[in-house]
C-alpha cells in the first residue's frame, strides 16, 4: 500500500505541472486538429490525442505537452495494474478499479465526462470549447486521480488491512475478543486459593479465640476476695 501511495503522490504531482499548462495543451490540441482537418468532432479518446502527436505535431512545444498528458495517463494506467496486486478488492473497491480501467481505455469515449467541483479545469474553457471539444479530455485525469483516492480509502477501511499490520499475537488475539489471562490466575484458581486462604484465616482466629478465652477463665480463678475454707458469706 506505501508503493500505491507514493505513485499516486508523484502523479499527482505531475499532474500539477500539467494543470499550470492547460493553455499550452488547449492550443496543442487545437494546432493539431487543424493539421489533421479534424476540427469538427471533440477530442473524445486517449488514441485521438496519441495520433495528433504522432501525425500531425509541427512543433516541439506541441508535443512536449502532448507527450506529457500521455504519460500521465500511461502512470495511471501502471497504477491501476498495481492496485490490483495490492488487494482483490470487494464489491466497491472492484467497480473503481474497473471505471479507472475504462477510462484510461485508449479507445473510449471521453466526451461525454465532465470534472466537477473541486476542479476546475472545464471552467477555464470557453463555453464551446468545454461543449464541443476539451471538455471530456482535461476531465479525464482528474477523474481518474479521485477514483484512484477513493479506492485507496476504502481498500484501508477493510478488516484485511487492520490485520494485516498487527504485529504480535496479543493484538491478534485482543482484536478477536479473547481473554489474556494466564491459566495460573484463571478465576476458579483465585476462588479455590481464597477459599483456602479464608479457611486458615478463620482456623488462626479460632485459636487466638480459643487462647484468649482459656487466659481469662484461668485468670479469673485468681482474682477476686479470699475465702477461708468451710467458712460461707
Amino acid at each position: 500500500m506505501n508503493e500505491v501511495k507514493e505513485a499516486l503522490r508523484n502523479t499527482e504531482q505531475n499532474y500539477k505541472l500539467f494543470l499550470q499548462q492547460q493553455f499550452t495543451f488547449i492550443g496543442a490540441l487545437q494546432r493539431t486538429r487543424e493539421n489533421a482537418h479534424d476540427t469538427t468532432r471533440p477530442v473524445a479518446s486517449i488514441s485521438q490525442v496519441q495520433s495528433y502527436m504522432d501525425h500531425h505535431c509541427n512543433n516541439s512545444t506541441d508535443r512536449r505537452i502532448l507527450n506529457m498528458f500521455l504519460s500521465i495517463c500511461n502512470d495511471l494506467s501502471k497504477l491501476c495494474h498495481k492496485l490490483e496486486t495490492v488487494h482483490s478488492g470487494n464489491n466497491i473497491t472492484s467497480g473503481i478499479l474497473e471505471r479507472c480501467k475504462l477510462l484510461l481505455s485508449h479507445s473510449n469515449d471521453l466526451s461525454a465526462i465532465r470534472a466537477r467541483y473541486p476542479h476546475d479545469v472545464v471552467n477555464h474553457l470557453s463555453c464551446d470549447e468545454a461543449k464541443n471539444h476539451y471538455g471530456g479530455v482535461v476531465s479525464l485525469i482528474p477523474i481518474v486521480l479521485d477514483c484512484v483516492k477513493e479506492w485507496v480509502t476504502h481498500t484501508e477501511k477493510l478488516p484485511w488491512h487492520t490485520l494485516h499490520n498487527v504485529s504480535g499475537g496479543s493484538a491478534v488475539s485482543e482484536k478477536a475478543g479473547i481473554s489474556q489471562t494466564p491459566p495460573s490466575v484463571r478465576p476458579e484458581a483465585q476462588t479455590s486459593t481464597s477459599n483456602k486462604d479464608n479457611a486458615q484465616v478463620q482456623g488462626r482466629k479460632h485459636v487466638q479465640k480459643k487462647h484468649l478465652n482459656d487466659t481469662e477463665n484461668h485468670s479469673g480463678k485468681l482474682k477476686g476476695p479470699w475465702k477461708p475454707p468451710g467458712r460461707h458469706a
